[in-house]
């Protein structure tokens, strides 16, 4: 292990910027069309007196780190806007220096804590220090001269020291056998109101871009998919031969997973909709292709939930409920087999549980436990490229991946940083329909270029052109 150095956080800036989405997009209790990005940079200064700048980027989703109800969409981007100044000004408060890591370690309880007291989840408490957390390890790898890759595996960012739940996992030796790939599947994910053929469309973006399932599987060549259900067991069905109809026009195999998107209240509720597939014959190839089943009971029952009962067939993964670092630790005990990996809920948060999942699968000396990964929201640029970085590094082989699909690329982007990503990650990027967009060829996309100094990314966004991010009152829970 080479010694993690020790480094003063001087300055976090924070920024945002407006996403539109050239599709609306329908999840859980939801329909987006449009929600801004926010952005931090983080300027660190080493022992030697050197300083370096890193960034790290991420929507402001709505209605899935809080879906309550009484809150508007404005009200969840407050509240995400809150949890990251929280963590800037938590950050700030202790000028010691201290290793990526420690930085992580000395700030969480009190940031976590901090956050309750004001109503927040963990899942929303955690988004401010994952945008943080991000920057900070940016801005060490490039003073390092370091690739991601290349600081995980030697553990730059001193990853373990101080903080309980990494003991006994063995950190050091965890991060020097992982084995990032060249490439990845990318996994389509079909909202509840996306097209599946052209009979399900009103009216056309007329864009030129693929806008119904069968564009985009031609368009594409993907082999993985997600499917969301809504909890309405007969709409559900129905929903779900319609997709198998198209996707069953290949020969070639194809894998599902199934969001449930905390739709269901009871394992047995859930049962009923895995008992209609299973006895449907349109559906029994499908069914063969499906992986596992993602967070389909609410997060405030899901860890009390004994999914061992029923007979559901599949491997059930935990999403929302994971808010908290021992979040794994409790849907082990209740019958779950795995656990999302999304840069939003934290970079370190990820390789402990990726580090849990190898532990217990060599107890258990079979490979039950798994990460999958999971988001839909990335954009070009910075996000989506540490998000890839993050899951390609621990190994996953398919990653839910849409932000291509809802947004148009880098189009509302100025041409000069569009222009930038292309040049450093030619591989991942391609310029079509009138602007940089992320590549996709039979099914995968390319990651060589990710291996750089940085984490991720040999190009950086126009923070110029972007505004501060807003101070506002933090939303309470009603």
């Amino acid at each position: 292990m080479t010694d993690a150095p020790a480094f003063t956080l001087r300055e976090v800036e924070l920024y945002e910027r407006p996403v539109k989405l050239r599709l609306p997009f329908r999840f859980g209790v939801v329909t987006l069309s449009e929600c801004p990005q926010a952005f931090a940079r983080a300027h660190i200064v080493m022992a030697d007196g050197s300083s370096h700048w890193g960034a790290a980027a991420e929507l402001m989703a709505p209605k899935w780190f809080d879906k309550n109800l009484a809150l508007t969409n404005e009200d969840n981007f407050d509240q995400l806007r809150g949890v990251l100044h929280m963590a800037r000004d938590g950050y700030l408060s202790d000028p010691s220096p201290a290793t990526a890591f420690g930085h992580f370690a000395r700030h969480h309880d009190a940031h976590m804590a901090a956050a309750a007291a004001r109503g927040f989840n963990p899942l929303l408490a955690s988004y401010g220090p994952a945008l943080l957390d991000r920057a900070v390890l940016d801005a060490l790898c490039r003073g390092r001269r370091a690739s991601f890759y290349s600081a995980m595996r030697v553990n730059l960012a001193g990853i373990g020291p101080g903080r309980a739940e990494f003991d006994k996992l063995g950190m050091d030796h965890f991060l020097q056998l992982l084995q990032p790939a060249g490439s990845i599947e990318a996994r389509h994910t079909v909202g509840l109101v996306d097209a599946i053929t052209d009979a399900d469309l009103t009216a056309r973006v007329a864009d030129g871009l693929p806008e119904t399932l069968v564009e985009v599987v031609r368009t594409y060549g993907h082999r993985y998919f997600k499917l969301k259900v809504s909890g309405a067991v007969d709409a559900d069905l129905a929903r779900l031969q319609a997709i198998a109809a198209v996707l069953g026009r290949r020969d070639e195999p194809y894998f599902v997973s199934l969001d449930g998107n905390e739709q269901y209240d009871s394992a047995d509720a859930l049962a009923e909709l895995v008992g209609g597939i299973r006895s449907s014959a349109r559906l029994a190839r499908l069914w063969k292709a499906i992986l596992f089943i993602e967070q389909p009971i609410a997060r405030k029952l899901a860890l009390e939930v004994d999914l061992r009962a029923p007979d559901l067939g599949k491997p059930v993964i935990i999403d929302e409920s994971d808010g908290e670092l021992d979040s794994f630790v409790r849907a082990r005990e209740r019958g779950y087999s795995g656990i999302s990996s999304k840069t939003c809920k934290g970079l370190y948060k990820s390789l402990l549980n990726a580090a849990r999942c190898a532990a217990w699968n060599r107890e258990d000396g079979m490979n039950r436990f798994f990460m999958s990964a999971e988001d839909l929201t990335t954009q070009a640029g910075l996000s989506v490229q540490q998000d890839l970085a993050l899951v390609n590094l621990l190994g996953i082989g398919h990653v839910e991946r849409n932000g291509h699909h809802y947004v148009n690329g880098m189009a509302a982007l100025p041409r000069p940083e569009q222009d930038a990503f292309l040049a450093a990650h030619p591989d991942l990027y391609e310029r079509s329909h009138g602007a940089v967009r992320l590549k996709i060829e039979d099914g995968k996309i390319a990651l060589g270029s990710l291996d750089g100094v940085g984490f991720a990314s040999g190009a950086m966004p126009d923070f110029g052109a972007m505004a501060p991010l807003r101070r506002t009152e933090l939303v309470p829970r009603h």
